[in-house]
């Protein structure tokens, strides 16, 4: 079903320049379309085809819905009903009888299982089924290891709330809830994940070892042996068992090899087999999917500018041609599929369109629209988004997305930067809605893959190891100085904006390069790597030994020296940059004292600086209405400094909202 709310062209939408580039510009969009709850999102089919679920707003918060196949979208019946969080994510037990999902509370990261079962009827004094919690504690994260076909009234989980470093093995028992203990873990063990292969027995495992090496686990009746192992700067991607439930493909760089190769490895003769590499010598190897109906690889993947596939089945690949042909503007994804896999969800995007569900039957060949979950977004008005190379301050080059606002010469720009987080992560090509947001507004928008970013090699890579602020900050910076040079940016009125490591880029450009940007918003960014390191959540034990290898090592004299020569915080006394700072009150990875820090820097010297705290998030800021409010005070502070349009208006619960999580420095700090 289509809103019937628009959000194009209301008079209240205020230019910040009435310049006669901006009137080129397409109409401005609300940001409540780029932003807001989706119509439908999330669609998935039962494993036996009979239902359809997907996510959509149920009394203000995204639900879990389901219906019949076939049936309209109408006749669709909610059957979670959460209205303080929105739910993210879910699955489909493998008999199709239950809908599963996980939550926090007010985004600590906490994570428990839930329950419903859509047949049911209405709890008393309810519209929607009974949902259960399945691992009812507090303080606890939950992990979901596998989805057993063999025995679908089970999930194997993995609980840390024994030791909250380290996660026990469970079989949970969906129907009662019942758990059973499988294997312990400790600081001895040190396991990080369990594999199961194809008949859902239990046969590998991974471990963290304290030098920050790891190793694949063969797991016999009385002990686990080291089949492979990885240094600390090596890394190996465990992938599934091979057809014959024999061999397992892992993706791994271990040794001279710079880019991942998928490997073979046999669990007993621990004998490594080649497959397969990217054959233009670009990137890591980037992704294999599987069948569960022949155990075997459907398609392989690298991404570069753009994601490449290579087809191992030739059904399949005669399959996404039919589609391509209806579909040739746009990039395909199988997302969710019946378990005889005859029906598949496809999903069609671009970069100028956030994509529309499609339902394709393999054995009539038909391709049937379901939904768009923005529909009313004007793709038309979209900006598209281009691959770009640039040289850094040491000749390394990067590789980088430009969005350029649609209508007007791409000269002498606004630019925004908007470094991913991470900062082991990239930024991939497809519909991003911050830069299609910041774009509309008039913004060229710079999305780069510094180094450390993941996907372009094991050198690569590396080339972040304690760069943190420095080379990899170089990597930012000579992005602008490329941009400005090429005649795009405008030098005057550069801003930076990220979450997360990204958060921490702007305050690292705010600082270190004080003189470059006019305007900068950090979204839960670390201020002072040393207490960062020092408040990780204990979940991260595993890999504490990696940031410190990578970012650097607070507990020795050189790495408290360089951890506090990479602070932002170090230097609050060079930012001359007008900064708004947003933060989530339960962030257990970068604590609120990392944005405080900063904030009360700032405070000291009368520094005029924004700050908007949610007490109700985490690491970023999930509630629609919080993300709303940080947005709408952010454009207008960009528009402020850097001259691009805004919009005036919100909704009165988002202006609400926005009073609300606002803090007043002055009186605060």
């Amino acid at each position: 079903m289509r809103s019937a709310k628009i959000f194009l062209l209301l008079p209240v939408f205020v230019f910040a320049l009435q310049t006669q580039a901006q009137t080129k510009l397409p109409p401005i969009i609300d940001r409540e379309l780029f932003f807001g709850p989706p119509e439908i999102a999330g669609g998935q089919l039962s494993p036996d085809g009979k239902y359809m679920s997907f996510l959509k707003v149920y009394k203000g918060t995204m639900n879990i819905w389901v219906k019949e196949a076939e049936a309209p979208f109408a006749s669709a019946r909610a059957v979670t009903a959460d209205t303080l969080r929105p739910i993210r994510g879910y699955f489909w037990s493998k008999d199709s009888k239950y809908v599963l999902y996980v939550q926090d509370k007010g985004g600590d990261e906490n994570f428990n299982v839930y329950a419903v079962n859509p047949a049911e009827k209405a709890a008393p004094g309810s519209d929607i089924p009974n949902n259960r919690i399945l691992t009812d504690y507090k303080g606890v994260r939950t992990f979901i290891y596998a989805v057993p076909k063999s025995d679908p009234d089970a999930l194997y989980i993995g609980l840390n709330d024994r030791d909250k470093a380290w996660h026990d093995l469970y079989k949970l028992k969906i129907s009662t809830g019942e758990k059973t203990l499988l294997r312990q873990n400790s600081a001895k063990d040190r396991i990080t994940g369990w594999i199961f292969d194809w008949n859902d027995k239990l046969r590998l495992a991974t471990r963290a070892n304290e030098d920050g090496s790891n190793d694949l686990l063969r797991v016999d009746e009385k002990e686990m042996v080291p089949i492979y192992s990885t240094g600390p700067y090596e890394e190996f991607d465990p992938y599934a068992f091979d057809k014959d439930n024999k061999k397992f493909y892992i993706a791994t760089n271990k040794g001279d090899r710079d880019l991942k190769q998928l490997v073979l490895l046999d669990p007993i003769t621990m004998n490594e087999e080649f497959v397969e590499k990217d054959p233009l010598s670009k990137v890591d190897f980037g992704n294999a999917n599987f069948s569960e109906v022949t155990k075997s690889i459907i398609n392989t993947s690298y991404t570069d500018e753009k994601e490449r596939l290579y087809w191992k089945n030739k059904e399949y690949e005669n399959d996404y041609t039919i589609i391509q042909k209806q579909l040739p503007a746009l990039t395909l994804n199988f997302f969710s599929s019946t378990d005889d896999e005859n029906e598949w969800l496809v999903n069609a995007y671009s970069d100028t369109d956030p994509g529309a569900a499609y339902l394709y039957n393999r054995n009539t060949k038909k391709l049937t629209f379901e939904y768009r979950p923005r529909p009313n977004i004007p793709t038309n008005s979209l900006a598209p988004m281009k691959a770009i190379r640039y040289k850094s301050s040491d000749g390394l080059e990067i590789p980088a997305y430009l969005v350029l606002p649609k209508g007007i010469e791409p000269k002498n720009l606004p630019l925004m930067v908007f470094p991913h987080g991470g900062p082991w992560g990239r930024d991939y090509w497809g519909y991003n809605s911050y830069a299609q947001f910041l774009a509309n507004r008039g913004y060229a928008v710079l999305l780069p893959n510094f180094r450390a970013s993941t996907g372009y090699g094991k050198k690569f890579l590396d080339a972040g190891n304690k760069q943190w602020g420095e080379k990899m900050q170089d990597d930012i910076t000579w992005g602008v100085k490329y941009l400005i040079g090429q005649g795009i940016a405008d030098p005057k009125h550069i801003g930076i904006m990220g979450g997360s490591y990204g958060g921490y880029a702007t305050l690292a450009g705010v600082t270190f390069t004080p003189d470059l940007y006019a305007a900068a918003v950090s979204i839960v960014g670390p201020s002072n790597l040393i207490t960062l390191l020092n408040s990780i959540p204990p979940y991260w034990e595993s890999i504490r030994k990696l940031f410190y290898l990578r970012m650097g090592d607070p507990t020795t004299d050189e790495g408290k020296a360089q951890l506090t020569r990479q602070s932002p915080l170090t230097y609050a006394d060079k930012i001359k940059t007008p900064l708004l700072v947003a933060q989530g009150a339960n962030d257990p990875r970068v604590n609120k004292a990392e944005s405080e820090q900063i904030v009360t820097a700032l405070r000291k010297r009368n520094f005029p600086v924004e700050y908007i705290l949610a007490p109700d998030e985490g690491h970023g800021f999930a509630r629609p209405v919080n993300n709303m409010a940080m947005l709408a005070a952010a454009e207008k502070f960009l528009a402020t400094y850097l001259g691009g349009r805004y919009q005036a208006s919100m909704t009165p619960e988002v202006e609400r909202r926005l009073s609300d999580i606002r803090v007043d420095v002055k009186k605060a700090f």
